[in-house]
């Protein structure tokens, strides 16, 4: 390790969307003494840089709810508070069920929706005809009907980290690249345990706060302060074609609940995604190299349920994987380690993170400045919640 010596008020580890939104929101908070620590030799070479872009509120628990409630609107007012264009783009959301159960569960989640402040979701149907209404190309034959929310939609991740950062590093924010934390220092003080200081290879940074945001990889981060944080990657593909003009780039993200297949029109191509389990790497959790055999899989399910992609084209080469960064409930891990206050976990969003970062950055800086986050209630998301037996219920629809 180098012998360079430094301090901070707060030191993030993860270059990714979720360090650099901390980043500006302590920094535009007046709290301006913050190091970024990416081991990568870019910012966002992680997961960000791997997400396709997806934007809801659309959830089945009250607290995503709120969350993309809090960063819907703040990506409304992102030009003006940031300087950038997050790319935000309310084409809507369209989940499709099969059959009656579950539409079922759909509607089951109207009443908790409505009471988190998501007011226009519309259910769809019945019928193929009401379903054709709000994406022709789908065929609707065999789909009893689904929900609609004009409001979801998509942003730009790469412009989202961008805006962020550049309005950090003006405000004072220092990133620093290629640089992989190694060790984690950490003192016994008044009967709890306080991260003092971050090591990287190229030197030691003295910290009175410690945040981590290391996505896919925030567990290995905890483990060097003796926290056992419940945060594993999990492979997930995208498939994507040539150049298709078959359909309209302001097309909804449609999504067929039967077993999670989905699709978008990015840039005039069509992202195809289905969250089928691959052969996780023994060696390698973290590997996230594309398996090709996942689109024998894939193929056939897109052309029989939107028929005009027969004539889309994959671009194998431009297919990729990426990871999640998963809890056991599928929900973000969000608050002070247990035993270890001053070490701030943003963790475990479970693939809804890039959406929801601009409500992490804010909440979390509250919980650094305040003492607690202020603007919505974060208690489903506490840490401590799988030691007490109390974790949120896990959706595979929503």
């Amino acid at each position: 390790m180098a012998g360079r010596i430094e301090t901070a008020e707060v030191v993030i580890v993860g270059g990714g969307v979720i360090g650099a939104s901390v980043a500006y929101h302590l920094a535009a908070r007046g709290c301006r003494d913050v190091v970024v620590l990416e081991r990568l030799a870019e910012l966002g070479g992680g997961s960000t840089s791997r997400a396709t872009g997806g934007f809801r509120a659309q959830f089945a628990t009250e607290v995503n709810v709120r969350l993309s409630l809090l960063a819907r609107a703040k990506l409304l007012r992102f030009r003006d508070e940031v300087g950038a264009d997050p790319g935000y783009r309310p084409c809507g959301y369209l989940f499709l069920a099969r059959d009656e159960a579950q539409l079922a569960t759909l509607r089951s989640f109207a009443p908790l929706q409505r009471a988190a402040g998501l007011t226009e979701v519309i259910e769809v149907g019945p019928g193929p005809e009401e379903v054709r209404r709000w994406n022709p190309a789908v065929r609707a034959d065999g789909v009893v009907g689904g929900t609609f929310c004009p409001s979801d939609g998509f942003i730009r991740p790469l412009a989202l980290l961008g805006g962020y950062v550049e309005a950090a590093r003006r405000l004072g924010v220092r990133f620093e690249l290629d640089s992989e934390v190694v060790a984690l220092e950490v003192a016994q003080r008044s009967g709890e345990r306080r991260v003092t200081a971050v090591a990287t290879r190229r030197g030691r940074i003295a910290a009175r706060h410690l945040v981590n945001a290391a996505g896919a990889w925030a567990a290995a981060l905890a483990k060097m302060a003796s926290v056992e944080l419940p945060v594993a990657p999990l492979r997930r593909q995208v498939a994507t074609t040539e150049p298709f003009g078959g359909l309209p780039e302001d097309m909804p993200m449609t999504i067929f609940l039967e077993d999670g297949f989905h699709l978008r029109v990015r840039d005039g191509r069509v992202l195809l995604l289905w969250p089928a389990d691959l052969p996780a790497n023994a060696s390698n959790p973290y590997d996230a190299a594309f398996v090709p055999s996942w689109l024998d899989g894939l193929l056939p399910r897109a052309r029989a349920r939107v028929p005009c992609l027969a004539a889309a084209a994959v671009d194998r080469a431009g297919c990729w994987a990426g990871l999640y960064e998963m809890s056991p409930d599928k929900h973000a891990i969000v608050g002070p380690a247990p035993g270890c206050p001053n070490f701030l976990l943003v963790n475990g969003s479970s693939g809804h993170g890039v959406m929801h970062s601009p409500a992490l950055g804010q909440l979390a800086a509250e919980m650094i400045l305040d003492g607690g986050a202020q603007a919505i209630d974060l208690a489903a998301l506490r840490p401590s919640r799988f030691a007490e037996g109390q974790p949120n219920p896990a959706s595979d629809v929503l």
